[in-house]
């Protein structure tokens, strides 16, 4: 979506798992308007969280005019069957985007196509490289001759249905899931507490939650430096997406329970539960 959009609305990491919320890029033209929506991806809930990241999957299929299921050239093709049988059965048009074609060459491309070809009939399949901007004018021109005619949803001046605070944590999580590993990135949720705009500075104050103390040592880090290198990585990009200085300042809280906490998830922007 950020290549398709033009801008970075969505935080980027090599982990699974690292989007967690429906985040709306909204596109305009002088005569058209295209509301991207990027899902969590497809995952077997463990917890209430995860249930909330698979209700945002499955409102796709119930209000998208078209359904882009992004694969790339790694993935295994059979991994999300349930799901690949309902793209199957869609009344919508489909696309398969098969991103990362970059990174292999034009035999093993070809390849894929045939596989998805078989798997998903009635879709077209689309080999991209979201990286190297490789056929997203192709499928731009395909989404736009596809979608229906209708009104607009959204101002012209409007490129999401996100708040700057939102895109702050995200922003600040990012930075957890690429600095640390294995259960850390997944126990983490962030929060900011306040925002307070000045004439030539932004002052940030955000809370980070985690499940047990033990993840709270490990983010702070021996004589907080862990914490700090976090801090300082997320200031950088808070500045350059607000185009202000910004004094950034973190908590780390234990909360047990956060991830099955309905009141705490819908604090969190989590309001599908």
């Amino acid at each position: 979506m950020n290549a398709l959009v033009g801008e970075r609305l969505s935080i980027i990491t090599s982990k699974a798992q690292t989007t967690r919320h429906r985040i709306l890029g909204i596109v305009n033209g002088k005569d058209f308007q295209i509301v991207y929506s990027d899902t969590p991806g497809i995952l077997k809930p463990n917890y209430q969280l995860q249930e909330s990241m698979a209700k945002f999957v499955n409102s796709a299929f119930i209000d998208a005019d078209i359904l882009l299921y992004v694969t790339d050239v790694i993935e295994e093709s059979e991994k999300n069957k349930a799901y690949l049988s309902r793209l199957g059965k869609s009344r919508v048009p489909v696309l398969i985007l098969i991103n990362k074609i970059d990174l292999v060459d034009n035999s093993k491309i070809g390849q894929l196509v045939d596989v998805w070809h078989k798997l998903i009939p009635n879709a077209e399949i689309l080999p991209v490289s979201a990286l190297k901007k490789t056929n997203l004018s192709l499928l731009f021109d395909k989404i736009l001759s596809l979608l229906p005619e209708g009104p607009e949803y959204y101002p012209k001046n409007e490129l999401t249905d996100r708040s700057e605070r939102f895109f702050i944590s995200e922003m600040i999580r990012e930075k957890i899931f690429l600095n640390y590993r294995k259960e850390i990135p997944y126990s983490v949720e962030v929060g900011v507490e306040s925002f307070k705009e000045e004439k030539d500075i932004v002052h940030i104050r955000a809370n980070i939650f985690v499940l047990r103390d033990s993840q709270k040592g490990i983010l702070i880090g021996h004589k907080g430096n862990s914490l700090k290198k976090i801090g300082t990585e997320a200031r950088k990009d808070i500045e350059g997406f607000l185009n202000k200085k910004v004094y950034l300042e973190l908590y780390v809280k234990v909360n047990k329970d956060w991830r099955d906490q309905k009141s705490k998830l819908r604090q969190f922007g989590y309001d599908n539960i």
